[in-house]
């Protein structure tokens, strides 16, 4: 991969697959759940907090942290996600708490007026040429103390479905990127590499989640036991934290606070 991805020519689609789907909706319960605890532990109820959010798409979960007070600087490289993330935020009333920013994520910081007091990096490395520097400057946004909410594409989670697929010469050639796939992230990342990644800049990492541990590995439900999608999304729930199923989620979210 040589250059960043910008979701300019597929907005539209992007948001609907993405986001219009019960796998979109088991994403932003359990993530939601991390930033209930990472609000809580900033005192976000007796606090007026700034939010980053870098690469924000349609801005899902800065919105519902901004119907709470708070403020949120919207970041994206695609002009097309951003009208589309205006449009939703004024259709929700929500204009005046957003700041809206046409920038790559790697630029950030000529935009801003200082730290923040939480950055949201969701699924936006995996569409990078070089994640790492990306995440730096993302991490830098955050002031002392503050906390940093990073969402990735799992490479294990990717090697375990094609796995199941049948896709095994595949995997045996490293899975190189399907570009017939549009909406598929361009590599996975090894959460131990993030993981080393956020602490080496300065963060202790407070909490991880496999984002659709389950969700992407069930066969064809004729053949399968009977359930209901909140059967599965319960069981996301209820072991997306635990091992060995917090590292097989397609997407893995880890947030951490920083503490230099």
């Amino acid at each position: 991969m040589t250059e960043d991805r910008n979701f300019d020519d597929i907005a539209h689609k992007f948001a609907k697959n993405i986001y219009g789907s019960d796998k979109g909706a088991i994403r932003q319960t359990i993530v939601w759940e991390d930033l209930t605890e990472a609000l809580k532990s900033l005192n976000a109820d007796e606090n007026k907090l700034h939010i980053l959010d870098a690469g924000g798409g349609l801005a899902q979960m800065s919105q519902r942290i901004a119907e709470s007070g708070h403020h949120v600087s919207l970041c994206d490289i695609s002009s097309e996600m951003l009208q589309l993330a205006r449009e939703d935020i004024e259709k929700h009333g929500l204009t005046s708490s957003f700041d809206f920013i046409h920038s790559p994520v790697q630029a950030i910081e000529k935009h801003l007026n200082g730290k923040t007091d939480m950055v949201l990096f969701h699924a936006v490395m995996e569409w990078l040429a070089d994640p790492k520097s990306a995440l730096d400057v993302v991490l830098n946004q955050v002031k002392t103390g503050g906390i940093a909410s990073v969402m990735f594409y799992n490479h294990h989670g990717l090697v375990l479905k094609n796995v199941i697929c049948g896709n095994i010469p595949h995997v045996l050639d490293g899975m190189p990127h399907r570009k017939r796939f549009k909406l598929q992230p361009q590599k996975g990342l090894k959460p131990e590499e993030v993981y080393r990644w956020i602490e080496e800049a300065g963060f202790e990492i407070c909490g991880k989640s496999g984002i659709r541990s389950f969700h992407d590995y069930i066969g064809n439900m004729q053949y399968m036991g009977d359930y209901e999608p909140e059967d599965v999304l319960e069981l996301e729930k209820r072991l997306c934290r635990q091992e060995p199923y917090l590292s097989l989620g397609r997407y893995i979210h880890v947030w951490a606070r920083k503490t230099v």
